[in-house]
């Protein structure tokens, strides 16, 4: 009876697959992994013998399906020459059959139909989407730590972390992977592919292969050649959603499958989109951070930047040194390359650099990256650069010619970071990527990546050196001393002009406005130190929290330049905080009361809070959550409350965003459990 059959089948094979999270009327199992389904045969039917009653199973995915292809797969209970099976059982009765269905660990994921042919009676029994299965050992994306697994497959909540090295500050996000109608979502994106338009068979077949799934993503989240999810902007978010308000990926793959592609996105919200898919689908992953991430534009895994006699970089360098960049890791086994390439594969959905003439970056083995193997695909060597790349500055001589005046082997690749496997903590996995900076081991895969003699280290030779210090604790508002210390080498007294001053710079290098300026010309001894200082107020920027300090300084009897760059992460105010009125349970209002103190010497204008969280708003958009407080004076605090009736018991996380003209997307996060 085939209206039985389907209902049984919505609702077998749930929980021991990991997926009842999905809560979807349509049954989501992992591959490689049996589920069950009950037939009730008819009163006219002859009773069911195991062995003996013939019967068949079809399944089917994608437009076109074909046995060539492994889309289109016959199995039965009494034989099978593929690797899905079927096993059968009946009841006392003989009314009743239970069958087990067996999936290839190999088969392309994706939504299949499953039909029943009885001697040539054809019964549909409905539609089941089929995932990746971490915890399958014959499936590629296999993972043998369960507490790993709950962290990179089934968790919903994580932390991404940016700023500087010096400041590092993790935001709240949620993933947001087992949401009403994401997975859906997430298949669509693959199948708005340009390689499925091109070949809806040959990639509905190769759907089968991790590598190939990242790939096609890595490409999909960003909309440059294609209309992918989203559209990348640095500058004018005018006719848009700033980068830093999004608070999670459902608003925003929703957003896409309504209407397109979404406008912005910076690398941070770029990452986090690739992990909610990763993940929806299956496959093990984590959100990445690089500080002090290089962007090597010509290939050659040595950083140039070019500055002019007054410190100004000149736009023709080749390369751009970001403060932080944010990325993901999949893990996956990689047959392409060998087993000694197993596990985590970096890929980069921010469009930055096109690979094979589109706009997508990876699958790397971390493994290639760290011993240097930049020959192997996919993107290594600009990946490897992201990481460990050297770096050469040079500056213009007023002749027009360049002259290198500083170089490093330390400057790229610091505090590489994910969120740490169940905890709220940060895990530093530069170890993963590269030897320890400076060691032999270092160097050497360095020098073979680079296919050349890397830069000598050299020993320091007499002339003037400058080191930017800065105070600790610096809070938004207050003003803070930044000095320069400049040493003189040389066995003379130097005439020297210092011009000292601090330009607003964003977290990808984009310079900003002046804030600070200082210019004195001075005489500098023999001595070990002199210190020269620059006063400044830490302010919180619009689109950045990022401020760049300069350094020019001047022998006069030479006239041979030097500059030295400085970045500072001020990083947000921590003054804001959340508090649940009452207990939370499930359909009963609950109450937020949300603070946030000005700590600036002006009013703020345009203030307004957003709280989302996963179980407990539903699928509303941001703006369903969202509350006006107005204007807030100088050293006031912001008040509101927020009412709200979570929807699903057990744990959650609550997240709260804060927004004016002055002070911007100011986050915080609460851990929540609500009681039935």
């Amino acid at each position: 009876q085939s209206e039985d059959i389907k209902k049984r089948l919505t609702l077998s094979g749930v929980n021991n697959h990991h997926t009842d999270l999905f809560g979807q009327e349509c049954l989501v199992v992992r591959r490689g992994q049996p589920f069950s389904i009950v037939l009730h045969l008819s009163s006219s039917s002859k009773e069911f013998k195991v062995g003996k009653t013939n019967f068949v199973f079809d399944v089917e995915t994608g437009p076109l399906p074909r046995r060539e292809s492994d889309t289109k797969v016959t199995f039965s209970p009494q034989a099978s020459d593929t690797e899905w099976s079927a096993s059968a059982a009946t009841d006392a009765s003989g009314r009743t059959v239970t069958v087990s269905i067996s999936s290839s660990p190999k088969a392309p994921i994706g939504i299949y139909t499953l039909t029943l042919d009885q001697l040539g009676q054809k019964t549909s029994l409905g539609q089941f989407t089929l995932l990746f299965n971490a915890w399958c050992p014959d499936d590629a994306v296999y993972m043998k730590s369960e507490e790993k697994r709950k962290e990179y497959v089934l968790a919903q909540h994580g932390l991404i972390y940016r700023g500087s090295h010096k400041r590092i500050k993790g935001k709240p996000w949620n993933f947001g992977q087992f949401e009403p109608g994401i997975l859906d979502i997430c298949l669509k994106i693959l199948d708005n592919n340009p390689k499925f338009v091109s070949d809806a068979d040959k990639d509905v077949s190769s759907r089968r292969d991790p590598i190939y799934v990242t790939r096609a993503l890595s490409a999909m989240i960003n909309s440059n050649d294609d209309r992918g999810v989203l559209v990348g902007e640095w500058a004018e978010f005018s006719d848009g959603t700033h980068p830093g308000l999004w608070m999670g990926s459902g608003e925003i793959l929703r957003q896409w499958a309504e209407s397109g592609p979404v406008h912005y996105g910076q690398c941070w919200v770029f990452a986090a989109v690739a992990c909610t898919v990763f993940r929806a689908l299956g496959i093990p992953c984590r959100v990445v951070t690089n500080f002090g991430s290089a962007h090597d534009t010509n290939a050659n895994l040595v950083i140039e930047r070019f500055f002019d006699e007054n410190g100004d970089r000149i736009s023709r360098d080749d390369s751009i040194c970001e403060n932080f960049h944010v990325w993901v890791d999949s893990w996956m086994t990689r047959p392409d390359l060998g087993s000694k390439f197993d596990g985590w594969q970096t890929s980069d959905p921010t469009p930055q650099e096109t690979s094979d003439g589109v706009f997508c970056c990876g699958p790397a083995s971390l493994c290639a990256i760290k011993e240097g193997e930049v020959g192997l695909k996919y993107d290594t060597p600009f990946i490897f650069a992201e990481v460990n790349a050297d770096v050469e500055d040079l500056v213009q001589l007023s002749t027009g010619q360049f002259v290198t005046f500083s170089e490093s082997t330390k400057s790229v690749g610091h505090f590489i970071s994910t969120k740490a496997v169940g905890a709220n903590e940060r895990h530093d996995i530069t170890h993963q990527y590269k030897y320890p900076e400076g060691s032999k081991e270092e160097r050497e895969v360095y020098e073979r990546a680079q296919n050349r003699n890397m830069l000598l280290k050299r020993r320091e030779k007499p002339g003037l050196y400058l080191k930017i210090k800065l105070a600790e604790n610096m809070i938004v508002g207050s003003s803070f001393e930044v000095y320069a210390l400049l040493t003189n080498n040389c066995m003379d007294t130097r005439n020297c002009k210092l011009i000292f001053y601090a330009r607003a710079v964003s977290y990808n290098g984009k310079i900003g406005d002046l804030c600070g300026f200082s210019s004195d010309n001075l005489e500098v001894d023999n001595y070990p130190d002199e210190k020269y200082s620059l006063t400044l107020i830490c302010i919180f920027l619009p689109s950045s929290t990022l401020q760049c300090l300069r350094f020019t300084f001047q022998n006069l009897e030479f006239c041979l330049p030097d500059v030295t760059l400085c970045h500072v992460f001020y990083g947000e105010t921590g003054t804001s905080c959340l508090q649940l009125v009452g207990e939370a349970r499930v359909n009963q209002p609950v109450t937020v009361e949300l603070t946030l103190l000005n700590p600036l010497p002006e009013p703020l204008l345009s203030c307004s809070f957003a709280i989302d969280g996963i179980g407990l708003t539903g699928s509303k958009p941001i703006k369903a959550t969202y509350v006006k407080v107005g204007s807030v004076g100088a050293n006031e605090a912001a008040k509101a409350s927020i009412e709200f009736k979570p929807t699903v018991a057990g744990s959650s996380v609550l997240l709260v965003n804060f927004d004016s003209d002055k002070l911007k997307n100011i986050k915080n996060f609460t851990d929540v459990v609500v009681e039935k």
